[in-house]
């Protein structure tokens, strides 16, 4: 094994068990240049609002002031606010104001199967979804319906079932990609005091966005470096566009977001490189469907070809759109929730060696089957639970007037969402609900070899879960009809990445004090 210095936020070091040794490094994000950005934006925004006012300026900028003032006291401490709220709400719904929204917080299960049973054209997770990547402006000017109709099924599909029926021809690709990936990230890295030091996150997005694009996008495009330049920095310059985006007040965003899009223009090139493959696709199916001899290939590419609306037939464009959505949705969330987990592991070494020992008897058949390896499967829920890359889920934007059952109301524009990182902590759904117990979700009859300090009783649930559960009480993945069609191709996911690391490396944190994130 080796030993590496590995951080996301956090620097790692790798170790050898006769393995090299990585010392891992916690590094930010674009905290930095987003704030710097947003914060000059809306000083000119102020500036602007001020000088087109003839009356009661003094009244409209102290009004304005303030609804900036909240804007920028919800993206310092958005988690801590909704955590705030919820504790206040004793289960009741609860408001808070975003910079551009204000959004209805449930937590009862009632309430929560109120917004999954609402009508799609009353309240839409598309019109909450689109609200996030600001496609008119990271999409090449293609924007969303507020709600999905019948094309829509494909993508359902496609995530769903197809990519899920096809993890066994998948995933022993993903573990060679995912293995030699890793021997090329470290190799590049300095060595200080005999392990390997270097920063988890940025290695981490690179390593998502390889595995990534061989699921999505088939073997051949991942050979183009051009290509693969531009399919990480759509996602990055995505994040920072939409940020800013996001920050500044209606009247604003179209000139400043054009020119976002304009200059930070890696989503174009994202799209152009796209276009001969999908276009070479929609040709080979038409061969096909003319009785002629063309490849089929298995990747996300074919799928939403293949399951898009039979009438008025998709263009290569419209395909491109579909899959440019997906690959923003997966990658940061995978990269962040591994990152999340790798900390754990280093922050709680107790956990690795039962890990391993069910990697060593259990791994290829994972690898064949897509299914097993509930030890990590645990871990990694837990580590979800306690460290969650979103605070919120269920986001429902109301495209109607909409009541719930108590009387709490929403206006069209409005979202409903679900506290999930608060709901993850609450007593009555977990024992210990604040402790870290890597393998409380595991079948008791499965542990009876493992150290108690692992799986203490205290920490224990009454019933055993997967990850992939879906319920009211652990929302990572949504609630009901419309809860992740993905989920399943992201728990194996996950479990390549982190089991490749832990067979063939021993890491430590380089700095185990460091702060664990910031949002």
């Amino acid at each position: 094994m080796s030993s590496t210095t590995l951080g996301g936020f956090l620097p790692l070091r790798f170790d050898s068990l006769e393995l090299p040794q990585l010392s891992i490094q916690r590094t930010g994000t674009y905290l930095p240049a987003r704030l710097a950005a947003g914060f000059s934006l809306t000083l000119l925004a102020i500036v602007f609002f001020w000088a087109s006012q003839k009356t009661s300026r003094t009244t409209t900028i102290i009004g304005f002031s303030k609804q900036r003032y909240r804007a920028w006291t919800y993206l310092f401490a958005g988690p801590g606010i909704i955590q705030h709220e919820f504790l206040k709400s004793l289960g009741k719904p609860f408001e808070v104001h975003a910079p551009d929204v204000r959004m209805v917080f449930v937590s009862s299960p009632e309430h929560i199967k109120e917004l999954d049973r609402a009508p799609d054209t009353v309240l839409s997770l598309n019109g909450a979804a689109k609200h996030m990547p600001q496609p008119v402006y990271t999409m090449n000017s293609f924007n969303w319906f507020d709600r999905r109709g019948v094309e829509g099924v494909g993508f359902v599909r496609t995530l769903r079932t197809l990519l899920t029926n096809h993890l066994p021809q998948l995933l022993p690709d993903l573990s060679l990609l995912a293995h030699s990936r890793w021997e090329e990230l470290l190799s590049t890295k300095p060595t200080v005091n005999g392990a390997i030091s270097a920063p988890l996150y940025p290695m981490m997005v690179n390593m998502v966005v390889l595995l990534n694009a061989r699921s999505l996008f088939g073997e051949e495009l991942i050979k183009d470096q051009r290509f693969m330049n531009s399919a990480l920095g759509y996602v990055e310059k995505t994040l920072l566009n939409t940020e800013i985006v996001k920050l500044l007040p209606k009247f604003l965003a179209p000139a400043v977001g054009g020119a976002l899009s304009y200059c930070l223009n890696s989503h174009k090139t994202f799209f152009k490189s796209l276009m001969p493959a999908t276009e070479q696709r929609i040709a080979e199916k038409d061969q096909r469907n003319l009785g002629q001899s063309a490849p089929q290939r298995n990747d996300c590419i074919q799928w939403i070809i293949d399951t898009a609306p039979k009438q008025n037939a998709w263009s290569a464009e419209r395909v491109i759109y579909e899959l440019m959505a997906i690959w923003f949705g997966s990658v940061h969330i995978l990269s962040m929730t591994i990152v999340y987990v790798i900390h754990d592991l280093c922050l709680h070494p107790e956990y690795i060696d039962p890990i391993r020992r069910e990697l060593e008897a259990s791994y290829d058949e994972f690898e064949r089957t897509g299914h097993g390896l509930p030890l990590l499967d645990s871990f990694i829920k837990e580590s979800a639970r306690l460290t969650p890359v979103e605070s919120m889920s269920v986001r429902r934007c109301a495209l109607r007037p909409f009541s719930m059952s108590d009387g709490t109301k929403l206006e069209v524009g409005e979202w409903a969402c679900a506290p999930a990182g608060a709901i993850n902590t609450r007593e009555d759904y977990y024992p210990s609900p604040k402790s870290f117990s890597g393998f409380r979700f595991v079948d008791p009859a499965l542990l009876a070899a493992v150290d108690e300090d692992t799986n203490p009783p205290a920490a224990r649930q009454a019933k055993h879960s997967k990850l992939t559960d879906v319920d009211h009480s652990f929302l990572m993945w949504g609630t009901g009809r419309m809860a992740c069609p993905g989920r399943f191709y992201s728990a194996a996911f996950m479990k390549i990445i982190v089991a490749q690391l832990l067979m063939n490396y021993d890491f430590t944190l380089a700095n185990p004090e460091a702060p664990r994130w910031i949002s």
